[in-house]
């Protein structure tokens, strides 16, 4: 299965959505970085250290001022007609979506569909520690869990 088909049946089981956006929001991590340690089980260290470098210029260049934007456009905002910021944000949101597409299948290219075996957790700990931590062993449990 491809990391994006995963990625979506995973996004539909009970808690992951708040851990991701929890890992995201309070703990500075990648979600879709976080999301591919687990689906490859653990990238051997070289191919997540590259992936992180990558993820990190992504995050920086497209993902952070694209998410930006769509907050911005969740009030209101003065003089603009609401329906239009909001169908502006709907597509904002698209393309933010997108744009973790595009990341995802960058990472599914570099771990090649190679599958190492390693617990979810463990592989959300490594994936921490490359991105340069910040993440609580609790946080990462609470999406660990339901990814298991």
């Amino acid at each position: 299965m491809s990391l994006w088909d995963w990625t979506l049946q995973a996004y539909g089981q009970a808690g992951v959505p708040e851990a991701c956006l929890d890992l995201q929001d309070e703990h500075g991590q990648n979600t879709p970085f976080l999301l591919w340690a687990v689906w490859a089980e653990g990238p051997k260290p070289e191919i997540l250290a590259e992936a992180a470098r990558m993820a990190k210029a992504w995050e920086a260049a497209v993902l952070a001022p694209i998410r930006k934007v769509r907050r911005t456009l969740k009030p209101p905002f003065p003089l603009v007609d609401d329906r239009a910021r909001e169908a502006l944000r709907d597509d904002i949101k698209a393309a933010e979506l997108r744009a973790e597409r595009v990341l995802m299948e960058t990472l599914e290219q570099l771990s090649g569909h190679h599958k190492n075996g390693v617990p979810a957790l463990e592989a959300l700990k490594a994936a921490t520690a490359a991105w340069g931590g910040g993440a609580s062993d609790d946080a990462l449990a609470r999406l660990a869990g339901p990814l298991t």
